[in-house]
């Protein structure tokens, strides 16, 4: 079984549920992907390390550091610092937070980032593009330059698109298209 196919059942497996949900968008919609699950699971975090490496390697993006919005992204933010490990060019995790702390430091952006870094935006779910657009625009205010977005799924319900309309370059593991998922269900 390829890793494609295996992330498919993964996600279907573990993440997918059925019924009628409101998606952060407020469109109702009869399934629910919540990728943490397969993410946070083993098998889940070795191939969606893997598989999200070779894409931003694929492309020719040469990142310091991946994350996203909080909490969605960070286990595969993990999965991909730790993929990394042992190639010429590693790199290493960071979570961006929805808000400021109020206290300590008040960073926005926790881990491994600084000005001047290039990073890859990552997310579980991509549906209208709004985390990975908040998350990207902390970090170039934070000093950093965005080279590209790796979501695990595209919802296909135009997030990618209006990512890619203002400029970012967005790669998806895979689509609801490819697990077989519909608005009928």
């Amino acid at each position: 079984m390829t890793d494609d196919e295996s992330l498919r059942r993964l996600l279907l497996e573990r993440s997918v549920q059925r019924g009628s949900f409101v998606l952060a968008s407020g469109r109702r919609s009869p399934f629910y992907i919540d990728c943490r699950p397969a993410a946070m699971s083993a098998q889940g975090m070795v191939l969606i390390g893997r598989m999200a490496w070779d894409a931003i390697r694929r492309v020719g993006w040469k990142p310091s550091a991946v994350g996203g919005l909080t909490m969605g992204a960070d286990p595969v933010s993990y999965a991909i610092a730790a993929a990394s490990f042992g190639s010429d060019a590693p790199v290493d995790a960071f979570s961006v937070r929805k808000e400021a702390k109020d206290h300590g430091t008040g960073r926005v952006i926790e881990g491994n980032f600084k000005p001047g870094d290039g990073v890859v935006i990552v997310e579980d779910v991509i549906t209208s593009g709004d985390s990975a657009r908040r998350a990207a625009e902390a970090v170039e205010r934070a000093g950093g330059k965005v080279l590209g977005i790796v979501a695990v799924v595209d919802r296909e319900e135009g997030g990618k698109d209006a990512l890619e309309a203002i400029g970012r370059k967005v790669l998806a593991l895979t689509t609801v298209t490819a697990l077989g998922l519909s608005d009928r269900g």
